[in-house]
């Protein structure tokens, strides 16, 4: 029989990941099925543009898998039973119940609410390509006139933030933060960041956390009202909570409790990656949710599978975080080192179209090892170990 491998989600993790096991796998052993709810691959790091009324290049997921082998499942994953090897999709004709030898749980993750009243009634947010496109019409309607308040003080507020500015300069931005703006970046790069937003006219509400959002606007904690014809909450993001409710091992946040291989603690036939999972880097710390650890954790997760499943080694990849490059519209961008101990680095800050630039290329070069998963790696499939057929055996015993 075949080992049958599922990948949930087909985002920069779980898409890297299955094409890299396609084309490292002997098809005679394994099947490997992605489960995503869009036909595409959707470019999470540039859906403020989406949002802002840009078109976004299409990259479809059958295209990218063509001659891989890899089944593509267009259905939305509702449930995990990690007990009994099941996941459970809609694709809208019904529900279905898959089952999985190996299963990989790329889901990523969606905005925090923070308990917050009113986010899920009222609120637009960009963690997702249908909620980009909601806000865009929302825009639309607007008509290049109105307010915009954006919640958050993090890299998707400000990248938010400032492409609406530039994209629909007839719009009054406001940013509404609980903290500084930007106040983890180096004294160089945060001046150059509260420039851009002063030359952009995006009005900067620093230690005004919001207690609650309404059709109107929003309302800080100390009672100060901001209307607004759209509220755009981009106040951090969340683990789905599929993974908390299948049986899985999770920290506080939700996030999947894995080993250093992106394995499960708790059912060693999961693995982890992206968003989803709690992976700590080399310097002890967590990795931030980012495309970056993404693929760092999709890395780790592909080694490992292929070390279990055929006894071969498979590079994996250092868990450095390096640092920050954040777009600032177009035709600007910070790019932010970090030291091994994820503090900002004084000399190490780019700013203008220089930064812009490098931060397109970082953007087109993600896309692209998406649908080239395996430059540079020896093309040659393996085959199942015979240890592993032995485990396989004794499993089905």
């Amino acid at each position: 029989m075949q080992h049958r491998i599922i990948v949930l989600g087909a985002g920069y993790g779980g898409t890297y990941v299955a094409g890299c096991l396609a084309r490292r796998l002997h098809p005679a052993d394994f099947e490997i099925t992605v489960v995503n709810a869009e036909p595409d691959f959707v470019e999470r790091l540039r859906l403020h543009q989406l949002a802002a009324g840009q078109d976004l290049p299409r990259r479809d997921l059958a295209a990218i898998f063509a001659g891989t082998g890899v089944r593509l499942r267009l259905a939305r994953v509702t449930a995990v039973d990690a007990d009994r090897r099941t996941v459970t999709v809609d694709d809208g004709s019904g529900a279905d119940r898959l089952e999985y030898d190996t299963l990989v749980y790329t889901l990523g993750s969606t905005i925090a609410e923070h308990g917050v009243p009113g986010v899920a009634e009222h609120a637009f947010h960009i963690a997702g390509r249908p909620a980009a496109l909601r806000l865009r019409a929302r825009l639309d309607e607007l008509d290049g006139a109105g307010s915009v308040l954006v919640v958050g003080g993090n890299l998707t507020a400000i990248e938010g933030a400032t492409e609406l500015a530039e994209s629909r300069p007839g719009l009054r931005i406001a940013l509404a933060t609980e903290g500084e703006l930007g106040g983890w970046l180096a004294p160089k790069a945060r001046r150059h960041l509260l420039g851009a937003f002063d030359r952009l006219g995006i009005a900067v509400h620093e230690h005004t956390p919001i207690a609650q959002v309404t059709a109107a606007g929003a309302v800080a904690a100390d009672g100060t009202a901001f209307d607004a014809d759209a509220t755009v909450w981009a106040a951090g993001f969340a683990a789905h909570p599929i993974a908390a409710a299948s049986g899985l091992a999770v920290g506080g946040d939700g996030r999947i409790t894995v080993d250093k291989s992106m394995r499960s603690v708790s059912h060693p036939e999961v693995y982890a990656a992206g968003d989803s999972v709690h992976a700590v880097a080399e310097n002890g710390l967590p990795l931030p949710m980012s495309c970056a650890s993404a693929g760092f954790t999709g890395k780790q997760a592909m080694a490992a599978i292929i070390r279990e499943l055929t006894g071969r080694n498979a590079a994996g990849s250092p868990m450095v975080y390096y640092g920050n490059h954040i777009s600032l519209g177009r035709k600007d961008a910070i790019l932010q080192v970090v030291d091994g101990d994820a503090r900002s680095k004084s000399w190490a800050v780019v700013g203008g179209r220089t930064a812009a630039r490098v931060k397109n290329g970082i953007l087109k070069g993600a896309a692209w090892s998406v649908a080239h998963p395996t430059f540079g790696m020896p093309a040659r499939r393996h085959r199942r170990s015979a240890a592993a057929d032995r485990s396989a055996e004794a499993a089905t015993a």
